[in-house]
C-alpha cells in the first residue's frame, strides 16, 4: 500500500512538473546568506534562535541534510555556485596563504569565459538579479572596465556590494589588519639603502646620492601607500553600486539589509509577469556583524543572533511577496550559506561574533563538515514534496545543471561540470545522489575527499592534511583568525586520516586498520578517484594570486575625486521602505 502511494505521488508530481514546463518556465529565488553556521537554524536543530520563516520555508519544502559547500571560503565557494564547477577549474582558488579578495582595487575574478546560470538564464529570456554580496572581482585593465562585473556575467540588474562587509567597513570594529605592520619587513625594506649609504660615507663603494635617496624614496612610498589604503580602506572598498554605478561610498550597514529586502521586492514587483532569476546574496552575518534598530537586542546570542533574526525576517517579506503576487507555485526557492560560521571571530570589545556548526567539527576555512556542511533547503509548491527530509550528499554547485534543466538549455559540453541536476532526488525518482566522490580543496590544495559508494551506508572521508588547532583542544585557528592551507599551519597525513561519517559525523575519531577492516581498500579506491580527478583539471589562468590580489591604484572605483576621499551618497532608495512594518 504503500508503495502504491509513493509511486501515485512520484506519477503526480512529474505531472505538476510536465505542467509548469508547457504553461510557463519556472521562476528562481536563490538566498545565500554569509558565513551562516547549520546549527544556527530552528529546522536544523536550533532551539534558542528564533527563525520562523526558514524553518516554515523547511516544513513546506525539501531539507538537505548533507549539503556541502565547493569551498569553505567566500569568493571560491560562491564561483562554484554560480558556475556548477570546482573553483580550481576556474582559476578561482588560491595557491598562498589568502584564498579571497580584500580589496575591490584588485585585477582578479571570475573570468568571462566561464558561464554562470544567471547567463544561460538571461539567454532564455529570463531577467535576472543580484542583489547584495558579489565578491568575485570588478576590474582588469583600468576603473572602469567592469571586465568581473555581474553584468558581465548574466545579470542584468545588481544592486550590493562588490566586496565583502569586514571589520573596517564599520566605525568601531576594529580592522581585519590588525597587527599586520607588525610583520611588514621594515627592516628588511631598509636595510639595503641604510648599507649603500654606510658603504659610501666610508668610502668603501661609490653610490651616487640620488640612487641611496630613490631606494630611501621608493621605500618611503611603498609604506606610506600602504598605511593610506589602511586607514581608508572602509572609503576605498565598502561601497554600494547599482547597476555599475556607486550609489553609497562608503556604504552605511545601519537599515542595509531593509534596503536590499526593498530592493529585491522592486525587481520581484517588477517583473511578475516575465521569468525571472533572483539571487539575494545577503552580506549578514559577516562580520562586522550588523542589525537594524529593530532587531538589535532581540536574540540571546547578541549581535550574530540578531542578524541572524533579521535574515529571517527578509526571508520571510521575500515569500510574502512571492504569495501576494500569485508567483509562489511556480518558483523555485533555494536557502543556503556560503559556507560554515566563522568561528575564530571575537570583537574588539571581547564579544563572542560567530554562529553555530552544530555537531560538526570546525567552521569557514576548514573542510571539517562544520566548514563545508550548510543548510540546504528548497521550496515549489506541487513539485517539491512538503516536508521531505534528504540525508544523500548534495552540492551548492548542483544548482547549476538543475537550473539549467528547468529553464531548457542544454548543460555545456566543453567543459567539465561537476553538479548534477537535484530534481530527480528531491522529486524521489532516485533514491542516491549522482555524488559518489566529491572533493574538498583548501584553497588550491585537495584537502580531502567523500565517497558515498553505491548502494552502501557508508560515507568515507578522507584527509590529506589537517589544519593546526590552537589550543589543541579546539576546533579554531586562533593564531590567525582563518584557517591556512599550507605549511607551517598544517599537518599532512600519511596514511590519510579516515572517517565513515555515517557512523562519526563530529569526525570525532579517525579510523585505523585495527578498527576498520576495509581501511586499506577505501584510501586505495579514494586515492584511483582522486587521480581520475587530477587528469581532468587543465590549466588555467590563476585569478588568486599575488599579481591579482594586490591593490592596484588605478582600477580603484571612485565615486568622487580621490582627493575628496571617495565619499557620495545618492541612493534613491533612502527613506523609501517597500515592506511592511516591523
Amino acid at each position: 500500500m504503500n508503495s502504491l502511494k509513493q509511486i501515485l505521488c512520484t506519477i503526480g508530481l512529474l505531472l505538476c512538473t510536465a505542467d509548469a514546463d508547457n504553461d510557463r518556465k519556472p521562476n528562481f529565488v536563490f538566498m545565500m546568506v554569509d558565513d551562516l553556521g547549520i546549527g544556527d537554524l530552528g529546522c536544523y536543530g536550533n532551539t534558542t534562535l528564533g527563525t520562523p520563516n526558514i524553518d516554515r520555508l523547511a516544513s513546506e519544502g525539501v531539507k538537505l541534510t548533507q549539503h556541502i559547500a565547493a569551498s569553505p571560503l567566500c569568493t571560491p565557494s560562491r564561483a562554484a555556485f554560480l558556475t556548477g564547477r570546482y573553483p580550481i577549474r576556474s582559476g578561482m582558488a588560491g595557491h598562498g596563504r589568502l584564498g579571497v579578495y580584500l580589496f575591490t582595487a584588485s585585477s582578479g575574478g571570475l573570468p568571462r569565459e566561464e558561464i554562470t546560470f544567471a547567463r544561460v538564464a538571461k539567454e532564455q529570456g529570463y531577467a535576472t538579479s543580484i542583489i547584495g554580496k558579489w565578491h568575485l572581482g570588478l576590474n582588469c585593465e583600468d576603473n572602469a572596465d567592469h571586465c568581473h562585473h555581474p553584468t558581465s556575467h548574466g545579470f542584468d540588474h545588481f544592486y550590493g556590494s562588490i566586496m565583502t562587509n569586514l571589520r573596517d567597513c564599520q566605525t568601531g570594529h576594529g580592522s581585519v589588519f590588525h597587527g599586520v605592520h607588525a610583520h611588514i619587513p621594515y627592516k628588511a625594506l631598509s636595510i639595503g639603502p641604510i648599507t649603500l649609504a654606510l658603504l659610501h660615507i666610508i668610502g668603501v663603494i661609490t653610490v651616487p646620492r640620488k640612487v641611496v635617496f630613490g631606494l630611501l624614496a621608493l621605500v618611503g612610498l611603498v609604506v606610506s601607500i600602504f598605511w593610506l589604503m589602511l586607514y581608508t580602506f572602509a572609503n576605498l572598498n565598502c561601497f554600494l553600486m547599482r547597476g555599475e554605478e556607486i550609489v553609497e561610498q562608503p556604504f552605511a550597514s545601519e537599515n542595509l539589509t531593509q534596503k536590499m529586502t526593498n530592493e529585491a521586492i522592486e525587481f520581484l514587483e517588477r517583473n511578475s509577469e516575465k521569468t525571472f532569476l533572483l539571487f539575494f546574496s545577503f552580506i549578514q552575518v559577516h562580520t562586522a556583524l550588523f542589525a537594524s534598530p529593530p532587531f538589535r537586542g532581540r536574540s540571546q546570542h547578541g549581535l550574530y543572533g540578531d542578524a541572524v533574526m533579521e535574515v529571517d525576517w527578509s526571508v520571510g517579506q521575500i515569500m510574502k511577496t512571492l504569495e501576494r503576487l500569485k508567483l509562489k507555485e511556480n518558483t523555485l526557492v533555494y536557502l543556503t550559506s556560503d559556507q560554515g560560521p566563522h568561528l575564530e571571530e571575537i570583537s574588539i570589545h571581547g564579544e563572542v561574533h560567530r554562529g553555530c556548526s552544530g555537531i560538526y567539527k570546525a567552521g569557514k576555512s576548514t573542510n571539517w563538515e562544520g566548514g563545508i556542511r550548510v543548510p540546504g533547503i528548497l521550496h515549489w509548491p506541487g513539485v517539491v514534496p512538503a516536508g521531505q527530509v534528504i540525508d544523500e550528499p548534495t552540492s551548492n554547485m548542483d544548482l547549476f545543471p538543475t537550473v539549467l534543466k528547468l529553464v531548457g538549455a542544454s548543460v555545456p559540453s566543453d567543459r567539465d561540470i561537476d553538479g548534477h541536476d537535484l530534481l530527480p532526488l528531491l522529486q524521489g525518482q532516485v533514491e542516491h545522489s549522482e555524488h559518489e566522490f566529491m572533493f574538498h580543496y583548501c584553497n588550491a590544495h585537495l584537502n580531502a575527499v567523500r565517497w558515498h559508494p553505491s548502494g552502501s551506508s557508508a560515507i568515507w572521508k578522507a584527509f590529506f592534511f589537517t589544519p593546526i588547532f590552537y589550543p589543541e583542544n579546539s576546533s579554531a585557528c586562533f593564531h590567525t583568525q582563518l584557517c591556512f592551507c599550507i605549511e607551517p599551519f598544517i599537518i599532512r597525513h600519511d596514511p590519510p586520516l579516515l572517517y565513515d561519517l555515517s557512523r562519526d559525523p563530529s569526525e570525532s575519531t579517525p579510523l585505523t586498520p585495527d578498527t576498520e577492516p576495509k581501511f586499506y581498500s577505501v584510501l586505495e579506491a579514494i586515492r584511483a578517484a582522486v587521480n581520475h580527478h587530477t587528469q581532468s583539471l587543465k590549466p588555467v589562468p590563476a585569478q588568486i594570486s599575488p599579481q591579482h590580489l594586490v591593490w592596484k591604484p588605478w582600477l580603484q572605483p571612485c565615486c568622487s575625486s580621490l582627493s575628496q576621499l571617495c565619499k557620495c551618497e545618492r541612493d534613491h532608495q533612502i527613506g523609501q521602505p517597500r515592506h511592511e512594518k516591523l
